[in-house]
């Protein structure tokens, strides 16, 4: 074995100038080192904290990054201490009595090859600072978990139900809604004799999930949750005009076009919907 003053003098290399190469090797490692933990501090709090390391890792390689999600995970949980904040375990429900039964078409197969062929539909609760309640009916596409139409209002109804539905219909130029699976829960509001009858003049076969078991809908539950985990409860909304503008603004813009999904791996709705990447 030859020493390293011997290598060093045998290629010509001043040992100053080596540990000097070191020493400056080092200093560029732990620059980098801070800047990427930089962004994840800044990444987690623009985000209020419902950022995970897998999500944060999909951030990271979009910004230019070059680094693995184990070493996002590193730097995340055990050296910055950042934890994604652990969403609220919905109740057990329990199983209602069916107003009017449609066949369960979609079956929990959650995936569709096409744009505009299976669409998933559920209205959920929102909270102004006085108390009273809103309501949010949504439709996403599952062929990319993107929000086709999503509209607030004061009551929940079938006619909110088809207001929602007429929109995401009138977004989406060219569609064949005859060549369209609708999926629901069995609400009153997708069941009732007005609604059906729209679905039906369009000619749109109804799906439904059976009673009480909101698994056969889970990609609208998981979209609620995560409209609520990052953004509704994170803020107070003091009129209706705050919220709808929040509401809408977080679907179209934020969720559709910002936010990675794990179903797209990791691109955003809008980049798997037009293969933008």
């Amino acid at each position: 074995m030859y020493g390293l003053r011997w290598l060093l003098k045998k290629f010509n290399i001043y040992p100053n100038a080596y540990y000097n190469f070191l020493k400056h090797r080092k200093t560029t490692y732990h620059s980098r080192q801070k800047e990427m933990k930089d962004f994840i501090c800044e990444t987690y709090h623009k985000h209020h904290g419902v950022v995970g390391y897998r999500t944060m890792h999909a951030y990271m390689i979009r910004s230019g990054f070059k680094i693995s999600r184990l070493t996002v995970h590193k730097y995340m949980n055990k050296e910055l201490k950042l934890f994604s904040i652990t969403r609220k375990r919905r109740p057990n429900y329990e199983s209602g009595k069916p107003h009017k039964v449609f066949e369960n078409k979609l079956n929990q197969e959650f995936y569709a090859d096409k744009v505009n062929q299976k669409w998933c539909t559920d209205f959920t609760y929102l909270f102004l600072t006085d108390g009273s309640k809103r309501y949010n009916c949504t439709i996403i596409d599952l062929h990319d978990r993107s929000v086709v139409a999503s509209v607030t209002d004061r009551h929940i109804t079938a006619d909110l139900a088809m207001r929602t539905l007429q929109k995401a219909i009138d977004s989406q130029k060219g569609m064949d809604p005859s060549k369209l699976l609708l999926h629901s829960d069995q609400g009153s509001q997708f069941t009732s004799k007005d609604f059906t009858e729209f679905c039906e003049r369009l000619e749109i076969s109804q799906s439904m999930c059976k009673a009480g078991y909101p698994y056969d809908n889970a990609p609208m539950e998981r979209y609620f949750n995560t409209l609520k985990n990052d953004l509704i409860n994170h803020h107070f909304y003091h009129s209706e005009e705050e919220l709808y503008s929040a509401v809408e603004d977080y679907a179209y813009v934020e969720y559709n076009h910002s936010r990675p999904h794990s179903y797209n791996n990791y691109k955003t709705p809008f980049e798997a919907r037009y293969e933008v990447l």
